[in-house]
């Protein structure tokens, strides 16, 4: 019997080796009577990072590999908890599915099979480097929990600039019951949103996994550890409304369940004209104040107003609103300051049932609502969207089950959220008319 020790980095420990020897006297070759057989060679297992490491880049991942024979296992821990991972078709090789998280302590023990059942069980124990900053979220939209429509988009904003959008964009899934095709947009280097081709389809839930623990967002600069966000789509709410006939109508889950008369936008003024286009009911209140956009008290035009059950769809004051001072116009003109004037028992009706990221479609006007204008984000065409993505390509949002989710992922926690980008909500811009 003989022991071989591989001196190799990222080796601990090697498994006993048994020799083979032919039996019988006489010459000859290499298992021939009076010879030797020679024995086989044990599998050299290799694993980066190597045993020992004290500052491992965490955007390098963890490697396993063998020179000879098949990976038999590869067990990778960080806190007592499994780290995901994916061997190659011959099993030669493994590779951790996402990157690290920082400041951060790993083990990992590789088992290797070569010839005639020849073992090798290799270890390391390291830990990754503490970088300068972290990189995490600010807020999310929407928030756990939440129920939305089916036209919700998903808005990310880090709590710093984003310099490698790619790495960032790349730890991002976003997954689905019924599959759809979707985009990340980088709004700022902050911000990122991800709109789907299609409205989604109501009744499922949404999963957004953020694998960002090790994820290098910029120089010095780590993604603190990983999130999930969960959320579902409810009923399938559509409105379609027309400013050149009046009309607003609602259908839910595809069947018509309103259609009233209402008053749109006066037009006198591009302010007092109604935005065309796709708009996201993004708020709610009742009753909403509402002050004239800038106009002072004591000013020609000023108005202050108390108005019951109004939805809000865009930051530049619109809404859908009960109006029982135009009752009279409802169906017939446009009077308002650029809202949507609808009769008080059709809007508390459709108060009490709206939800964050319901469709309301305004068609007729010769305004049409910019794409980051509230959540308008359906204003920009598909593939203009695509290229806001870092790779200018679109994913699926298939579900892709649980092997790759990571063991340390969490939830952050998210108050009220603020708006997208830059932008600034403007004071409402709608008041009562008599």
């Amino acid at each position: 019997m003989r022991r071989e020790k591989l001196g190799l980095v990222g080796i601990v420990s090697v498994a006993a080796l048994t020799a083979a020897c032919s039996s019988g006297g006489g010459g000859g070759g290499t298992g021939g009577p009076g010879g030797s057989a020679k024995e086989p060679a044990a599998p050299v297992v290799t694993i980066t990072p190597a045993d020992g490491t004290g500052k491992a880049k965490p955007e390098q991942g963890i490697s396993v590999k063998t020179d000879i024979g098949a990976l038999q296992s590869v067990k990778v821990q960080l806190k007592g908890k499994d780290v995901p991972g994916a061997m190659n078709a011959d099993k030669t090789s493994w590779k951790s599915a996402w990157t690290l998280q920082p400041n951060a302590s790993y083990t990992v023990e590789a088992v290797a099979a070569g010839e005639q059942g020849k073992t090798t069980t290799a270890t390391s124990s390291f830990k990754t480097l503490k970088p300068a900053s972290t990189l995490g979220l600010e807020y999310n939209i929407p928030s756990g929990g939440d129920t939305v429509g089916v036209g919700m988009p998903v808005v990310l904003n880090f709590d710093q600039p984003v310099v490698d959008k790619k790495a960032v964009e790349k730890s991002l899934v976003v997954e689905s019951k019924y599959a759809n095709e979707g985009a990340w947009y980088w709004y700022t280097d902050k911000q990122v949103i991800f709109r789907t081709k299609k409205y989604w389809k109501a009744y499922q839930t949404i999963k957004v996994t953020g694998h960002l623990a090790g994820v290098k967002a910029a120089k010095n600069v780590y993604g603190a550890s990983d999130f999930t966000l969960k959320f579902k789509i409810g009923s399938q709410s559509i409105s379609t409304v027309n400013t050149k006939t009046h009309r607003m109508v609602v259908k839910v889950d595809g069947k018509k369940k309103w259609d009233v008369g209402i008053s749109a936008g006066k037009a006198t003024e591009r302010k007092y004209t109604t935005t065309s286009g796709i708009h996201l009911t993004m708020d709610k209140k009742n009753p909403e104040t509402m002050i004239s956009p800038g106009i002072k008290e004591g000013e020609p035009g000023y108005y202050k107003e108390i108005v019951p059950y109004a939805v809000r769809i865009s930051y530049s004051g619109e809404y859908v609103h009960s109006a029982p001072w135009s009752v009279g116009s409802q169906g017939r003109a446009n009077v308002s300051h650029g809202c949507v004037n609808a009769p008080p028992s059709f809007a508390r009706e459709y108060y009490g049932t709206s939800k964050w990221g319901d469709i309301v479609d305004i068609k007729g006007t010769t305004r049409e609502l910019e794409f980051d204008n509230g959540y308008g984000w359906w204003q920009k065409p598909w593939k203009q969207w695509i290229l806001g993505s870092a790779f200018d390509k679109p994913v699926s949002t298939a579900p892709q089950g649980d092997p790759t989710t990571a063991p340390d992922a969490t939830t952050p926690a998210t108050g009220t959220p603020t708006t997208p980008g830059t932008t600034t909500p403007t004071t409402p811009a709608e008041s009562p008319v008599a």
